[in-house]
């Protein structure tokens, strides 16, 4: 329910809140022309406004003028009207509008702006190309799918914003132009005018400000952050994004999450988006990792991963002792009674190769054994221990992979994944929530060898430095049905344990004093234990509306390669702002 509009010349009530309480009043509404039906000596007109739709009647006898004007109203025509409110006949009632006991009988009407025919159209739900939609952005958001996405959007943040101002929070902005630091992705860059052959650059996030502000002693800090990388957009990424970014002093984990389960808990029921009551179960990243391949476990659904190496080992299939051997592992998902052709079963190959895994193996369980070509292989006590761990009985489809340790989980995760979505395994209306924690500290860099931070840099280690491999983080993610929402960590506090850090890093006194001297320099002066978290608003929204790509819940989103065809952008600039900033053109070959 929208509050009631100020009456003026074009309206005193929205369109959406009338009802058959205002039977026999006079109403005056305005909006655009949803729909527009001539019945001979009857003119109807579905006029629409943010808050709904109201069925407008013209009747010849009640006003020559205004039916003389709706002869020649068209679709997305914008107007104002006044009448009377009208109950309608019995046998025209519309259940499935809120307005549909009443209509307006129009005694005026101005027609305020004309419009020419859409490229699409905006009464219906139908299917429309993504970048035509994008290129007439503003009429796209007038569908009322659209409509409620962006409505649920802002419900999230105001439901965020509510509980945290009433829990003593305080709404601060932190810089957009900044100074260009290694967070994991890469930067947009801004060259400055002023400085010329300098840069400024648009922040991944805030974090360096908000431990800053905890150093200076705010304590409680939120603000919903505009962030930016230059990566690779796809359904759930955009070059620029929305978080809610959060941070607290002098907390552990368990404050950080029981906050954060306040906030999520009051934005799913202001959504009425069903999720089981607080608190939320936690997993390890390594409990994770071993039962749904990921970090970001979908647990609506079965199908978890089990290791049956030591099962397995010994037997005379050359594939499985030959990765044995070699270090790796063996592990299988019980499939369930699943009915797949030889082919069907070929194409799961190409699920796990997507992970880097090379096969699947297939096996169906029958008669309390094995089936196949590969039953042969193995020993019955083999059969019966694997049957066993996989819960396995006559009729299930059981699927092996055998590679590296990294290679298995994520090939299988997003085998599991495959089959959920293709045999329909995840209940209707179900969502689930689990905090993800004691992430690695630290992952090998494929490229140089060396050891990069599995998050940032600032995240508190739990463990003894001088074993990078071992090392846990202090850090946790929320995920909702197999999507992170949100994440964050305890951060490091003292000088001492961030030098060591960036040593583990490659990062020594002098680079890290000149990439990060501002956090340097503040943790020489009394830094409180500290921690926070971002949630990530547009892939929130997206849920709750039950869409697939978030660019359904930003109000003017990127193409998937980053363009924007409404306005252009990127485009090309004048070379006369190119040189009041030391810049020249550079041809570019074109692609193809």
């Amino acid at each position: 329910m929208i509050a009631p509009p100020r009456p003026n010349a074009y309206r005193d009530t929205w369109a959406g809140d009338l009802d058959a309480s205002r039977e026999g009043t006079e109403a005056r509404v305005a909006g655009w022309v949803n729909r527009r039906r001539d019945h001979g000596g009857l003119i109807f007109i579905d006029l629409r406004d943010r808050s709904g739709i109201v069925q407008l009647v013209f009747h010849p006898e009640t006003s020559a003028d205004a039916f003389a004007l709706a002869e020649r109203l068209r679709a997305e025509h914008v107007i104002s009207v006044a009448g009377r409110v009208e109950r309608r006949e019995e046998g025209n009632v519309n259940p499935a509008l809120p307005t549909g006991e009443i209509e307006i009988g129009v005694s005026a009407c101005d027609v305020l702006a004309h419009s020419e025919t859409p490229p699409f159209p905006i009464d219906e739900d139908t299917p429309v190309d993504e970048t035509l939609r994008l290129r007439y952005r503003w009429l796209d958001l007038r569908r009322r799918g659209m409509l409620d996405a962006m409505l649920a959007r802002a419900l999230v943040v105001r439901t965020m914003r509510d509980i945290l101002d009433a829990r003593d929070f305080v709404d601060i902005e932190t810089p957009i132009l900044t100074r260009s630091t290694p967070e994991g992705a890469r930067d947009f860059l801004v060259p400055s005018r002023a400085a010329q052959g300098s840069f400024y650059a648009l922040p991944q996030s805030p974090q360096l400000f908000k431990q800053l502000l905890m150093i200076a002693g705010y304590e409680r800090y939120y603000q919903i952050a505009r962030c930016f990388r230059d990566e690779d957009t796809r359904a759930d990424r955009q070059p620029e994004f929305t978080q809610l970014d959060v941070e607290m002093a002098f907390v552990s984990e368990d404050d950080v999450l029981e906050l954060m389960e306040a906030v999520m808990a009051a934005v799913f029921a202001a959504a009425d988006f069903p999720v089981a009551p607080t608190p939320w179960p936690r997993m390890h990243y390594d409990e994770a990792i071993a039962r749904f391949g990921f970090d970001r476990p979908d647990t609506r659904f079965g199908l978890e991963i089990r290791d049956v190496s030591e099962l397995v080992r010994g037997s005379d299939f050359r594939v499985f002792e030959g990765v044995l051997g070699s270090g790796g592992v063996v592990r299988a998902i019980n499939a369930g009674a699943r009915e797949m052709s030889r082919s069907e079963l070929e194409g799961l190959n190409d699920v796990v190769r997507v992970h880097g895994a090379r096969a699947v193996a297939p096996i169906v369980v029958g008669d309390g054994g094995w089936t196949g070509n590969l039953a042969k292989f193995f020993a019955a006590e083999q059969v019966a221990a694997v049957n066993e761990a996989l819960d396995a009985t006559d009729g299930d489809l059981l699927l092996f992979v055998a590679d590296e340790v990294d290679v298995t989980a994520p090939a299988l995760g997003g085998l599991r994944l495959h089959l959920g979505e293709r045999f329909g395994l995840i209940p209707e209306g179900r969502h689930d929530l689990v905090w993800i924690t004691d992430f690695p500290m630290f992952a090998r860099d494929e490229e140089s060898g060396g050891w990069t931070a599995l998050h940032h840099p600032f995240t508190a280690p739990r463990g003894d430095l001088s074993d990078p491999a071992g090392l846990r983080s202090r850090a946790y993610d929320l995920v909702l049905d197999g999507v992170e929402i949100g994440g964050g960590s305890i951060r490091i506090n003292t000088l001492d344990v961030q030098q060591a850090v960036f040593d583990v890093l490659g990062l020594g006194p002098d680079e890290a004093q000149a990439r990060f001297g501002h956090l340097l320099g503040a943790l020489r002066y009394g830094a409180p234990p500290h921690g926070g978290i971002a949630m990530g608003i547009d892939r929130i929204a997206a849920l709750i509306a039950g869409r697939e790509s978030i660019r359904d819940v930003i109000a003017f989103p990127k193409t998937a390669s980053g363009h924007d065809p409404m306005t252009g952008a990127p485009a090309t600039v004048e070379e006369q702002q190119l040189r009041e900033l030391a810049l020249r053109p550079v041809a570019v070959k074109a692609r193809g």
